[in-house]
């Protein structure tokens, strides 16, 4: 395997467990739409057995958000629907890298069979590596995956808006710079400021595409 290959499999198995952990925190913080976003989000293209696993596990877990949602809604057959659809991928998972996967199947297994009864029951707090996330504990890559998606369930904030600054924050790793980076943090960390917050990520990636507008012109 060449070094560049190395780096390409790296980048895709960070953005794997990013992905497996802003929805796992999401979801134990019952916004069970945001977390189904985050999971549903493609990964792009792997044809290894690695790859299909973690496709399978997303898909499960994401069928299980769903599942969660319309039993909480009151949807008992799209609710009985999606958990049928997690139980399978996920019991077809033979690597959950490090999720605690029997748990989360078995409160699928209770939503294909009585959802009705399930809705008003406590769903599972999913664990990673032994331990429970929030969003308040979401390293830099998960944030900015959650951050876009709570906005996308109805959070304040723009979707599109909170990607571009979760893409801005990441570009200021090395570069003594954090105020994208901090914004984003403080929107998942303090629920009551959010449209704030949101205002002032917006005023700052509308700032940042201006100032890279005009150096592009430069050129």
């Amino acid at each position: 395997m060449s070094d560049r290959d190395s780096r390409e499999r790296g980048d895709r198995d960070a953005t794997r467990a990013d992905r497996v952990i802003a929805g796992v925190a999401l979801f134990n913080e019952r916004r069970f739409l945001a977390a189904r976003r985050v999971w549903e989000a493609p990964l792009g293209t792997s044809n290894d057995a690695r790859g299909e696993d973690a496709e399978r596990l997303l898909r499960g877990l994401a069928a299980t958000a769903a599942a969660t949602y319309r039993a909480a809604d009151g949807d008992a057959a799209g609710a009985s629907e999606r958990a049928e659809d997690a139980v399978a991928a996920l019991a077809a998972v033979s690597d959950p890298g490090g999720v605690a996967v029997a748990p989360v199947g078995e409160w699928a297994e209770r939503l294909a069979v009585a959802p009705e009864e399930a809705g008003s029951a406590t769903p599972p707090r999913v664990r990673v590596d032994g331990e429970t996330p929030t969003v308040g504990d979401l390293p830099l890559g998960a944030a900015g995956l959650a951050a876009p998606a709570l906005a996308g369930a109805g959070e304040p904030g723009d979707a599109a808006t909170l990607a571009t600054a979760a893409e801005f924050a990441a570009a200021e790793r090395g570069t003594g710079r954090t105020e994208f980076a901090e914004l984003l943090f403080a929107y998942l960390r303090t629920p009551d400021a959010r449209p704030q917050v949101a205002a002032r990520l917006g005023d700052h990636v509308e700032r940042e595409e201006r100032k890279r507008r005009d150096v592009d012109g430069l050129f």
